[in-house]
């Protein structure tokens, strides 16, 4: 039932990651998968309006499709920076209404808005009044002691009802207090039949599942279960290469536009030249790279000369290549071995 592309693209999605999915991760990822949706990391609505904050709109031409998250409980704060996200150019915007931790509880968004699905809605319906570009939601399947069979249902009716067709569901509950961030990722079960039953009783809903999936087969599972698309978050910033690298064959049928991590460590090259040239740091870039060659011979070495090397003066692509020198030594010596 996907309509429009990036409903399409929402096949399979990374995650928004605070501190992670920044533009050069963006960019870094878009190199592996021309397929993917990928999303920025929450920006508050407060930062955009109040604070002029614009510098955290921008990416990359290459990055579309390219999907702004905002935080945010006022509706016509949210109309206002969905307006600015759409005028940067953005293919979606989506609302938070997952994110546990306390400093966005204490600006009354993310997941504790899911007591509250009448104000999601007014907040849905005024940015969808203001853009032309889909307005999205990321949820959760309840908060603290809410009942998600009872729960869930009543917030997607209600926020559907104000224009937004596609949702993200992560399918454990958020404990507001008592569990931090981190154990809100983890520890809270998974539900995934809900989040079939409601694809079942929301037919006409774009439907995504997020939440413990950490690998293509366990997303191409989802898919097979009913839904429309599959989010993965830190699996495939850990594992960039597993996960993106064949995605466009596995998930869309396309060709996947690189061969192997090599070429993606080479195809970063570029982009960092520029991005030294512009005052910026190798580290700010590197970061991202780190799990590559995750599960290959020479991923430590790998980490270990970027990490080591990567905030020192004067750090730039000598450095990856020599880091790149070294995994391709160390697949030799490995190859060697086996022989």
């Amino acid at each position: 039932m996907p309509n429009t592309a990036v409903d399409m693209a929402a096949r399979l999605s990374v995650a928004p990651m605070m501190d992670w999915t920044d533009r050069h991760c963006r960019f870094f990822h878009r190199l592996m998968s021309r397929r993917t949706l990928l999303y920025t990391e929450m920006v508050t609505s407060p930062a955009l309006v109040r604070g002029k904050a614009l510098h955290l709109l921008r990416y990359h031409a290459d990055e579309h499709p390219v999907a702004l998250q905002l935080g945010g409980s006022d509706p016509d704060e949210l109309a206002k920076a969905a307006r600015l996200g759409a005028e940067a150019g953005y293919d979606e915007i989506n609302l938070n209404v997952g994110c546990p931790s306390d400093r966005v509880q204490s600006g009354t968004f993310g997941a504790v808005l899911m007591r509250e699905p009448a104000l999601v809605a007014e907040c849905c319906a005024a940015m969808g009044e203001a853009v032309d570009v889909p307005v999205t939601v990321k949820c959760r399947i309840g908060v603290d002691d809410q009942e998600p069979q009872d729960v869930l249902p009543d917030f997607l009716e209600k926020v559907s009802a104000s224009g937004v067709s596609r949702f993200t569901v992560h399918a454990r509950k958020a404990w507001l207090k008592g569990l931090s961030p981190k154990e809100n990722r983890d520890v809270p079960p998974l539900d995934y039949p809900l989040v079939y039953e409601m694809k079942r009783n929301f037919a006409h809903l774009h439907l995504s599942v997020n939440g413990g999936v950490n690998t293509l087969d366990e997303a191409l599972e989802q898919l097979a279960n009913g839904l429309d698309g599959v989010m993965i978050g830190r699996a495939g910033y850990h594992q960039p290469w597993d996960i993106l690298g064949a995605a466009d064959t596995r998930i869309y049928g396309a060709d996947n536009p690189l061969n192997d991590p090599d070429e993606a460590a080479e195809k970063m090259m570029p982009y960092i030249e520029e991005h030294l040239s512009d005052g910026g740091k190798l580290g700010q870039i590197s970061r991202h790279m780190l799990g590559l060659f995750a599960g290959q011979p020479g991923a430590r070495i790998w980490r270990r000369v970027l990490s080591e090397g990567a905030h020192k003066a004067g750090a730039g692509v000598p450095l990856v290549k020599e880091a790149l020198d070294a995994v391709r030594e160390a697949r030799k010596g490995a190859f060697e071995a086996e022989g």
